[in-house]
C-alpha cells in the first residue's frame, strides 16, 4: 500500500510539473515578444486612425498588437524638440523596430540614436533631401518608409484653390516652422505662385497663438486665399484652421480630407491612412528578417481631392464645374 502511495504522489508532482510547463513557454514566449518603438511627434488622439491603419498592416504580416509583437508609444505631442530625448530612450528600451511617424523631424531623431535599430518612417517629406536614404530604390542604411510627397502635393493644391479664386491677386502659405519640411514646402508654393503671376505671403505658425495671429496678419494684407502646409500639429488644430477661415470668409485648401470633413473648405492630399497601412506592412517585413536596405522607399500613388459644398455656400464661393468633376469626393 505504501508503495502505490509513493507512486501516486510522484505521479502527482510529474503532473504538476507538466500543467506548469505551458505557463513557462507563455512566459518565455512573452519574453521574447518583439517590441516595435512608435516615435510620433503629434499626440496620441490626433494619429488613433493612423494607428489603427498600422496595427491593420502589421496584421497582414502576421503580427497582431498584445499577441506576438508589442507596441511602445512615445509622443512628442507637437513639442518636436522632445523627439531626440524620446528616440534615445526607445533604443534604451531595446526596441526591435522603430516606426517614426509626422513629419520627418521624428526620423531624423531616430536616425541620430541608432545606427544600427531598423528605422520606418511614414512622413511627407524627401528622404533623400534630409539624408535619411541613399537613393529611394537602395536606402543603403537602417531606415527605409513610405514617403507621400507633402511639399510636391502643394504645387498642385495651390494650383487648385487658384483656380477658384481667379480674382485674388495674393495668396499665402502657412507652414510650422518646426517641421523640417517646411522650407521645402515654402519653396515649391513660391515657385507654382510665380508661375502663377500670383503674389504669395509665407506665414509661420507653430502654436495655436501663431495660428490666431497669422489669420488676423491675412486679414490686414488681403489676402484671397489660403493653402495650409502639411504638419501633424496642423491636424489636430484644425477645428481652429476652419473655424478662423470661416470667420474671415477666406477660401483655404487643405492636405487631408479631414479638415474637410470638420467643415474645411477644400484638400488635395494622399491617403495618409494607407501610406501607415504600408508603413505597418514593411514593420512586419522587417521583424521576419527583412533588412531596412533591401526594401525600396515607397512613395504614394492614391490622391483625393474633396470639396466641401456647404462651406462653399457658407463662404459665398461657387466652385466651378471643372473642379467639380475633378472630386473625388463631394460634401453636401
Amino acid at each position: 500500500m505504501q508503495f502505490h502511495h509513493l507512486k501516486r504522489r510522484k505521479f502527482v508532482v510529474l503532473l504538476g510539473g507538466a500543467a506548469a510547463w505551458p505557463l513557462v513557454a507563455r512566459a518565455q514566449q512573452a519574453s521574447a515578444r518583439p517590441v516595435i518603438g512608435f516615435l510620433g511627434s503629434p499626440s496620441e488622439r490626433e494619429w488613433a486612425s493612423f494607428v489603427t491603419a498600422f496595427k491593420s498592416g502589421l496584421k497582414e504580416t502576421g503580427y497582431v498588437d498584445g499577441e506576438n509583437v508589442a507596441i511602445e508609444y512615445r509622443w512628442a505631442n507637437g513639442q518636436y524638440d522632445q523627439l531626440p530625448a524620446l528616440a534615445v530612450d526607445l533604443v534604451h528600451r531595446g526596441v526591435s523596430v522603430i516606426l517614426a511617424a509626422g513629419s520627418p523631424a521624428p526620423a531624423l531623431a531616430a536616425k541620430t540614436a541608432t545606427a544600427t535599430i531598423p528605422i520606418v518612417f511614414a512622413n511627407g517629406a524627401d528622404p533623400i533631401q534630409f539624408g535619411l536614404v541613399a537613393s529611394l530604390n537602395h536606402p543603403g542604411s537602417n531606415v527605409t518608409g513610405v514617403n507621400f510627397l507633402a511639399a510636391e502635393l502643394g504645387e498642385k493644391a495651390l494650383g487648385l484653390i487658384h483656380e477658384l479664386t481667379p480674382s485674388a491677386a495674393a495668396a499665402a502659405v502657412i507652414t510650422n516652422p518646426n517641421n523640417p519640411n517646411a522650407e521645402s514646402i515654402a519653396k515649391i508654393a513660391s515657385d507654382t505662385a510665380r508661375s502663377l503671376a500670383l503674389q504669395l505671403h509665407v506665414l509661420k505658425a507653430g502654436t495655436s497663438q501663431e495660428i490666431g495671429t497669422v489669420f488676423a496678419q491675412l486679414v490686414e494684407q488681403q489676402i484671397g486665399a489660403i493653402l495650409v502646409a502639411a504638419d501633424p500639429f496642423f491636424l489636430g488644430q484644425r477645428d481652429q484652421f476652419v473655424a478662423l477661415a470661416a470667420r474671415h470668409r477666406i477660401p483655404a485648401i487643405y492636405y487631408m480630407r479631414e479638415f474637410v470633413t470638420a467643415g474645411g473648405l477644400m484638400s488635395y492630399g494622399t491617403s495618409i491612412t494607407d501610406a501607415y497601412r504600408r508603413a505597418g506592412v514593411y514593420t512586419g517585413k522587417i521583424l521576419k528578417g527583412a533588412k531596412p536596405s533591401d526594401l525600396p522607399v515607397e512613395q504614394s500613388t492614391r490622391f483625393e481631392f474633396v470639396i466641401n459644398l456647404n462651406t462653399a455656400k457658407a463662404l459665398r464661393v461657387e466652385i466651378p464645374a471643372r473642379l467639380l468633376a475633378l472630386a473625388d469626393e463631394v460634401i453636401d
